[in-house]
């Protein structure tokens, strides 16, 4: 059974005992790739493009665990290598085209390289999700998922007008009230469910740890050339925390279970 080396481990923590009752995950963190895969036959240029990370997102992730003192799990491996936001059996999780790009490190790619890939990274993340919602949940402590996302101004040539978004699918309670409050600012344009809605096919980390757990969740999408510098990324890490601030004021502390 091949195994696939690393020279960073898959998950990355930060504030892993925070108080707040948000757990913050970011599947798109990093862009990393295994020696072994070498440059999965691309240019540099287009590993840095949003085929192969979520641009701007982990400067935002990293300031918000920080500011809300909340534990963060965060995906260091590109999601070229493997997307840990695809359930693992579907053609995406390891694509071998992305957005117009062909990805010739993936293609023709056997099953147990796959299960390699899956091994080495999908799973090790997901288990670490796992592992810290159990503990929580174990010592009764409210726990909130939030997914966080960046998407591109421009897809297939259409220009995307959402400054962000929230998503959702089996539980709204959490996305509208972030949604109000979003729209509440007064100077952003936001998605209900754009630009992508949470579905069984096309994610994971909302379905499997937060809908089927039972707990309050969102996921967050923030346009990419409003997170691409550190200023950005600061202005929507203090936006988000105070927001999040209110929304554990208004709708987290005064209830004993979530849903």
């Amino acid at each position: 059974m091949p195994r696939l080396p690393l020279a960073e481990p898959p998950v990355l923590e930060r504030n892993v005992s925070g108080a707040s009752p948000f757990l913050l995950t970011c599947d798109h963190y990093g862009r990393l790739i295994p020696d072994a895969l070498g440059d999965l036959g691309l240019p540099g240029s287009e590993l840095a493009r949003h085929i192969a990370w979520d641009i701007g997102i982990a400067g935002v992730a990293e300031r918000v665990s920080a500011e809300l003192d909340a534990h963060l799990i965060a995906q260091r491996y590109s999601r070229l290598v493997i997307d840990c936001n695809r359930p693992p059996d579907v053609a995406s999780s390891i694509p071998a085209l992305s957005e117009a790009t062909v990805i010739p490190g993936n293609e023709g790619i056997s099953p147990a390289d796959a299960a390699a890939r899956r091994r080495a990274i999908f799973e090790p993340y997901h288990r670490r999700i796992a592992e810290a919602i159990d503990a929580r949940l174990a010592q009764d402590r409210p726990t909130v998922l939030v997914s966080l996302h960046s998407f591109t101004p421009v897809y297939a040539g259409v220009t995307r007008p959402w400054h962000v978004g929230t998503l959702y699918h089996r539980s709204p309670v959490l996305p509208h009230l972030l949604l109000s409050l979003l729209r509440a600012e007064g100077d952003l344009v936001v998605g209900d469910n754009k630009p992508y809605a949470v579905s069984d096919l096309t994610d994971y980390t909302i379905p499997v740890h937060g809908e089927a757990r039972g707990l309050m969740n969102t996921g967050i999408e923030i346009r990419q050339d409003l997170i691409a510098d550190e200023a950005g990324q600061a202005q929507w890490a203090k936006r988000l925390t105070r927001l999040f601030r209110e929304i554990e004021t208004t709708l987290i502390a005064p209830q004993s279970s979530y849903a």
